[in-house]
């Protein structure tokens, strides 16, 4: 989750809501009169206009406890639906159907109330429920003065300035004093951000980590802090986390366990475990791995969305979750989305591919390899990319079901050193150069036909495509991803100059890995070899996470990108390079770690 300061207030609205067993989560079905809801189209901008009506769209969670309220209630009402049949083409969508969508009004919280004209100008934003007659109220005084609010702006979209080429060094001395700063203030005495909602923020631990690997012991603590609060929100019976806390403490979940949360903590607690050798930190994203497996991965071996707060539809379930085991599958178990989306899929792929690589654990291994597979084979579009569900939303692509695939895919390069998940990563990526990619940082979406909302670009989304680029400039050798890696950086610079931020340590982790190399392992031998085995496994447990691994086996013929020429050996051996030094053939799997910290930081 990257942290805005617009960001927070509207997620106090956030709360899930369930039925009393599994099933599929959209379209929701509401009781009582409702709009005559239409799909998000370009046909809708085409009547708007033909018709001189303006648009509501009602964009809503699967597990919003207020977006049912009001469909309960507010849409439900007699005069709403004449009012709105009268002014307004009335359209529904489901956020985690439409990324694009998503994304540019993700800051306005669920469920997001946004009035437009024909031509796509953005006229009220509102989150949250609101009543029957306030909302008559709002539709009545709209009509009547339809000109826009003066509200910021969700994100820099195409009418930004010009961006300065980041060169060699991508941020000002400045801007990382400033960023780093936030950093600092952003962080709270309890672990977590210094707001009223407590959740781990991947980013800030991980930059925290990164630092402390440098002899920081405040970050370090820090670090450790937020990583031990945040186990407060690990359920206790089933494993996975609840999304976050409010009140400023780890003491008040709520419930819902969002397949985003799961794969982040995951990540981080795999990371922290690698870096501390804490077993707390191993065995809560082993529990982790273990809840997706059981209530979050369909018969077909790919994964659901979510798992919704209430077992009872917006009936509370503090008491349901304070049971055990047995005694929560007597009386059911909370709503599942089965939804599976290529987005959610890498990022599970993604997640576990860490947890191998922390733990040795195959069976993590194997179900990230079975989600990459499934994304291949059932979401795989031409050129490279991947569509979100069996078809594209509003029909254009979104960034996220690609870019989250090729991350995936060099991760998976990187665990095996099977050269087609490196093939993957490269096509995908190029889909991403092709269709998204701009000189000021990638959309979110492709532009669709017909819509006169441009896609916007999504903060988050641009720092993992650069950190992404970056690696893979690596591994490749190809300028064309290093390209990429410095648009995305000059937007990054760009951003944090234009929006307040409470903090984004990820903007410079990104930095950092541009301006440097990463530790680069390369293990030359025969991979049917024991012990080039064991070398390579030993390799893939060291505590780097800006991380080059490669396997040689000269059968293969040469690397992909083979900037190195590595002598002949009698047996199998490791080399060890960073920063333009290399060690000496590593025949002892024990010694290199002790090489690696000689020659650069852990991350």
């Amino acid at each position: 989750m990257k942290i805005r300061a617009r960001f927070f207030t509207p997620l106090l609205f956030i709360v899930l809501i369930v039925t009393t067993k599994p099933a599929t989560a959209a379209p929701i079905q509401s009781a009582g009169q409702q709009p005559a809801w239409q799909p998000w189209s370009a046909a809708v901008f085409e009547q708007a206009k033909r018709e001189n009506k303006l648009i509501l769209l009602n964009l809503e969670a699967v597990w919003c406890h207020w977006c049912h309220v009001m469909d309960q209630k507010t849409y439900a009402d007699a005069k709403v639906n004449a009012y709105l049949a009268k002014h307004y083409i009335s359209v529904k969508v489901d956020h985690d159907a439409n990324p694009a969508l998503a994304n540019r009004y993700r800051a306005y919280g669920w469920p997001a109330t946004i009035f437009l004209s024909a031509d796509g100008t953005d006229i009220v934003k509102r989150a949250g429920y609101i009543s029957p007659g306030a909302f008559l109220r709002l539709l009545t005084a709209i009509v009547a003065d339809p000109s826009p609010e003066n509200t910021s702006p969700t994100s820099i979209n195409g009418s930004s300035p010009r961006l300065a080429d980041p060169g060699d060094a991508p941020l000002s001395a400045a801007q990382r004093e400033y960023l780093g700063e936030q950093h600092r203030q952003a962080s709270a005495a309890n672990g977590g951000l210094d707001i009223a909602m407590k959740f781990l923020d991947r980013d800030s631990v991980e930059y925290s980590l990164f630092l402390g690997t440098r002899g920081e012991l405040p970050e370090q603590r820090r670090a450790l802090t937020t990583l031990d609060a945040a186990l407060a929100l690990e359920d206790p019976a089933w494993g996975g986390f609840y999304q976050y806390s409010t009140q400023g403490d780890w003491q008040h979940p709520h419930f819902e366990k969002i397949m985003r949360t799961q794969t982040r903590y995951l990540s981080v607690y795999a990371l922290a475990w690698r870096l501390t050798g804490d077993a707390h930190y191993q065995q809560a994203a082993g529990r982790t791995h273990r809840y997706l497996n059981r209530f979050l991965r369909g018969d077909n071996g790919a994964y659901f969305v979510s798992q919704d707060a209430d077992l009872i539809q917006g009936q509370k379930a503090a008491d349901y979750f304070a049971l055990g085991d047995n005694e929560r599958m007597v009386l059911g178990i909370p709503r599942i989305d089965r939804n599976q989306y290529s987005r959610e899929n890498a990022q599970v792929a993604i997640a576990l591919q860490g947890l191998y690589r922390a733990t040795g654990n195959r069976q993590a291994l194997d179900d990230a390899r079975r989600a990459a597979h499934w994304i291949l084979n059932n979401r795989q579009r031409d050129g490279g990319g991947f569509r979100h569900d069996t078809e594209d939303g509003a029909g254009q692509p979104f960034l996220a079901d690609t870019l989250y695939p090729a991350i995936a895919f060099l991760r998976l390069y990187q665990a095996t050193a099977e050269r087609q998940w490196l093939h993957h990563a490269m096509a995908a990526t190029d889909f991403i150069r092709r269709q998204f990619a701009t000189a000021s940082g990638a959309l979110t979406a492709s532009i669709q036909a017909g819509v006169p909302l441009q896609p916007t670009r999504d903060l988050e989304e641009n720092i993992e495509l650069t950190r992404h680029a970056i690696l893979l400039a690596h591994y490749s050798g190809h300028s064309r991803f290093r390209e990429l890696a410095k648009s995305g950086l000059a937007f990054l610079a760009n951003y944090s100059k234009q929006r307040p931020l409470l903090t984004e340590p990820g903007i410079l982790l990104a930095a950092d890995e541009y301006e440097r190399d990463p530790t680069h392992v390369v293990i030359v031998g025969s991979k049917q070899n024991e012990h080039a085995q064991k070398l390579f496994s030993a390799s893939l447990a060291l505590p780097a996470e800006y991380f080059r691994l490669e396997w040689f086996d000269r059968s293969e013929g040469p690397l992909y990108h083979h900037d190195i020429e590595y002598p002949l050996l009698d047996k199998p051996a490791a080399f060890v390079c960073t920063n333009g030094r290399c060690s000496v053939p590593l025949f002892n799997a024990a010694h290199l770690g002790d090489v690696a910290a000689l020659l650069g930081p852990a991350l």
